[in-house]
């Protein structure tokens, strides 16, 4: 091990992950512990540690710093957890600090789209763009700004959320309390959702014999797989999909104009195929007069992109 290397660490509501990353952004090794979200904040933090550990039986010697994403909201300045609703266990807590009290190097404290934009950015798909837009689809949708080279932050440390913003005012309540976030619309969840809304008025579609005849049985892998074998109703749904996404990434191009824009994320294979669609359709719903210049990219990390983007932190 050299100084080169970099310890990331992706903190869940169930989870923390760690591992070695080197200078490339290649993952050398990781472990993975339970995460006590619910319970008092030192077991949280003894989580955090405990996984680091696995990967440091050493200790941090051999290490330039150590990043970790963590659920928001929270300071990336200060490190400091506000108040997530993934992990209860943290309110104000000084993560960042408590860590730095353990090993004794660089500490940095992101959220996971702001950390993975920087990893793709650095090491990944957008790698020799300046100006990045990263959208991570799964569960939710986050996103992560990156401006000239580096994460875009606000004022507050609270920017980049771009999953909550609306094109429907009219649109189904998103968590968030605004109406027609592209969260609550385009979403892995939201997929699912649709889908079993659907089929309630429609008997034939094969996504209904894949799920067993159980429509509350429908998961986004079951409706990428009725979309490759032809049906219909999967493949409406994907494309209406694709459209409000067209959407929403125009809305993006419009405000920032970026370099590229990387989709990543657990939902991110539904859309892949619809990526040609989105490059034709991007450019007729911009004012931009370059839209269709900017590349639309697969993210080079899957599940292991808070690892990396934990490490990207420090690099």
């Amino acid at each position: 091990m050299s100084q080169d290397l970099l310890l990331g660490v992706d903190v869940g509501g169930t989870k923390v992950a760690a591992g070695l990353v080197n200078a490339d952004g290649e993952i050398l090794s990781h472990q993975r512990v339970s995460m006590a979200s619910d319970g008092p904040a030192e077991r949280g933090l003894q989580a955090v540690l405990s996984a680091i550990a696995q990967v440091l039986p050493d200790g941090a010697s051999a290490i330039a710093g150590i990043g970790i994403c963590a659920p928001g909201p929270l300071d990336p300045k200060t490190g400091v957890i506000l108040n997530p609703p993934n992990v209860p266990c943290w309110r104000n807590f000084p993560l960042a600090e408590e860590v730095r009290k353990k090993y004794s190097v660089p500490v940095k404290v992101d959220n996971d789209a702001n950390a993975a934009a920087l990893a793709e950015t650095r090491w990944g798909a957008a790698k020799g763009y300046k100006n990045v837009f990263y959208a991570t689809i799964g569960t939710g949708i986050g996103t992560g700004i990156i401006l000239d080279g580096k994460i875009f932050h606000g004022r507050t440390g609270s920017a980049g959320e771009g999953g909550h913003v609306s094109i429907d005012y009219r649109g189904p309540m998103c968590r968030c309390g605004k109406p027609g976030c592209i969260e609550i619309l385009a979403s892995g969840t939201a997929i699912v959702r649709r889908a079993r809304e659907r089929l309630s008025s429609r008997t034939k579609s094969s996504l209904l014999e894949i799920a067993g005849g159980r429509a509350e049985a429908i998961t986004g892998e079951m409706v990428g797989q009725a979309f490759s074998g032809g049906d219909q109703l999967a493949t409406d749904l994907l494309t209406d999909t694709a459209e409000m996404l067209a959407l929403w990434l125009s809305n993006m191009i419009d405000l920032l104009d970026p370099d590229v824009i990387v989709i990543g994320g657990g939902a991110a294979a539904l859309y892949s195929p619809f990526f040609d669609r989105l490059r034709e359709r991007i450019p007729q719903l911009t004012v931009n007069p370059h839209a269709g210049e900017i590349p639309i990219v697969s993210a080079r990390y899957g599940s292991d992109s808070g690892i990396a983007g934990g490490a990207a932190l420090c690099a």
